[in-house]
């Protein structure tokens, strides 16, 4: 998993947090998905499927900076 993160770019990584993470922008998918969670609403499917598509990039960026300041 480490030579993964180190292969990505922090370009790389920032932009699709920026882009596909926060898309669309308003208000933002990952924020909506979010508060649904933390709400406890009923979450369908998809809503997980959207949750992690949005939320994949982000954790890309969180686990890159983890493993960059363990280093």
């Amino acid at each position: 998993m480490r030579q993964f993160l180190e292969q990505v770019p922090w370009p790389l990584a920032l932009m699709a947090a920026l882009t596909l993470g926060l898309a669309p922008f308003k208000p933002p998918h990952i924020v909506e998905k979010l508060d649904m969670l933390f709400r406890g609403t009923h979450l369908r499917p998809i809503d997980w499927l959207d949750l992690a598509m949005h939320g994949a990039p982000w954790l890309l960026v969180i686990l890159k900076g983890a493993f960059a300041l363990k280093r």
